[in-house]
């Protein structure tokens, strides 16, 4: 699901002011409840004055541009306004700035020390390194339908052949062709696996990111459904694919996504669910939000109170037409409910204004609109291929008992007679092995994907390319 920070890559202008030369690396490491995330900023000289961009290591994100960068002499101030992110510090002795680092309302202490660039490198002993033993191609196709040409990456076990094949459907938020977030590439290390067990796997960069074309802010679910069906033709087109074996695996929205493109289909032979919802996005969010909270010590009556809230921010976005009358109704009930809310917050320095407009920002989007609403039960009863549903035990993105239950139950009603549920012990949302469950966790894990769950899918898929 969304990421606690969705980072979006804007080309960047900048502006300085003279003085001190601040060229350079510099590093700091903001806390956020108990989570330490390392900030870096990479300042270098413009025409105009400075440039910048902004490196979230354990997140994985790096060469965010930053769209302002204003030097006085003194005072620096660094603006990433779509990211809703501000810095304002003021240099120390030259060898340091202390300030505030703003986003959603937060007001965060973070002191920038100069250094040299000196990258950890993440341990990720299952990701492959070249040369590796099957054949990859870079290829493109279309989405005719909506005008976006998406790039991506197609492994087969050989050049020539002829062979069983999966596309891989990444989940929510803009993310390449490897799934890539947390400083993992999970379907690149499933892209490699599955290639050596004998399968084709086409995978691809979302609308907008890498070498695909396209907005992908502005897409709903059922847009990017329209991104995997044109993959799916442009595989069926290939010599080198069975077309008869040939099949979809979804993560997280994905999941969903993948079975939009499976009801009532005829040229999809399996799916494979990870992590899948298989209850309407308002429970799901709702719920993500309740665990989340509960793991993070919140107490029982404050999580009921933002269960309240959320509720009833949802109804006003689904129950209002006038997009300018409910963003008038939805800021006020936020503003009213979270000054009420305040005084029992994790984060009392939340400005309410500023936090009321970015959630208003969040749930009027295209994207929450229509997942709020969907039922992917919708598509599921209308799935009737062969389907292999997993999560983890400790995923608390997506609740594994409610939504494995929900599927099996919306297949079940198809009438689909080959369905493989299991909910795998100790795996979190990403499918690695884990302490917590916490979305903090997933950097820190040096696992990328669970071996276990690696060989369930590839023996399920594999026996059922043999059928």
């Amino acid at each position: 699901m969304k990421n606690i920070f969705l980072f979006v890559f804007l080309l960047s202008v900048s502006l300085a002011g003279y003085g001190q030369d601040i060229t350079g690396v510099w590093n700091g490491i903001l806390k956020v409840q108990g989570i330490q995330l390392r900030i870096v900023f990479n300042i270098s000289k413009a025409n105009t004055g400075y440039s910048s961009t902004m490196d979230s290591p354990d997140q994985g994100a790096k060469g965010i541009p930053v769209s302002s960068t204003v030097f006085d002499g003194l005072k620096l101030k660094l603006d990433l306004p779509n990211l809703g992110i501000t810095y304002e510090g003021t240099l120390k002795n030259d060898t340091m700035f202390i300030g505030t680092f703003k986003q959603a309302g937060l007001n965060l202490p973070l002191a920038l020390t100069r250094s040299e660039a000196k990258k950890e490198k993440l341990n990720r002993p299952q990701e492959p390194k070249k040369p590796y033993p099957y054949y990859s191609e870079e290829v493109t196709f279309t989405n005719g339908k909506d005008g976006v040409r998406l790039a991506g990456t197609l492994t087969m076990p050989e050049k020539e052949g002829r062979y069983p094949a999966v596309i891989l459907i990444s989940g929510s938020g803009a993310q390449n062709r490897n799934e890539e977030l947390m400083g993992h590439k999970p379907f690149l290390v499933l892209a490699d696996y599955l290639t050596r067990h004998g399968i084709a796997v086409l995978r691809y960069d979302d609308r907008g990111v890498g070498g695909s074309t396209g907005n992908y802010p502005s897409a709903t679910t059922k847009d990017l459904a329209n991104d995997a069906r044109a993959a799916l033709t442009y595989l069926l087109g290939r010599k080198e694919i069975d077309k008869k074996h040939t099949g979809l695996l979804g993560h997280s929205e994905g999941g969903i996504i993948a079975s939009m493109v499976a009801a009532g289909s005829r040229e999809v032979s399996f799916i494979v669910l990870l992590a899948a919802p298989g209850v309407p996005g308002k429970e799901i969010l709702i719920m993500q939000q309740k665990e989340l909270a509960k793991a993070a010590g919140v107490s029982d009556s404050v999580i009921n109170e933002i269960e309240t809230m959320n509720r009833a921010c949802y109804n006003i976005v689904l129950s209002n037409n006038d997009e300018k009358e409910m963003k008038d109704k939805l800021f006020a009930y936020l503003k009213k409910s979270l000054t009420r809310l305040e005084s029992k917050s994790l984060a009392p320095d939340v400005d309410i204004d500023e936090y009321a407009a970015m959630q208003v920002k969040q749930m009027t989007s295209p994207w929450m609109r229509f997942f709020l609403e969907y039922d992917p039960a919708n598509a599921l009863e209308k799935v009737k291929c062969p389907v292999l549903a997993l999560d983890g035990s400790k995923d608390m993105q997506v609740n594994a008992a409610v939504n494995l239950k929900a599927i099996k139950e919306a297949l079940e009603k198809a009438g689909n007679k080959d369905v493989t549920v299991k909910e795998l012990p100790g795996l979190n949302h990403l499918f690695q092995e884990c302490k917590t469950g916490l979305p903090y966790e997933y950097s820190m894990i040096e696992q990328t994907f669970s071996p276990v769950a690696l060989n369930i899918i590839s023996d399920w898929i594999s026996e059922h390319v043999k059928k």
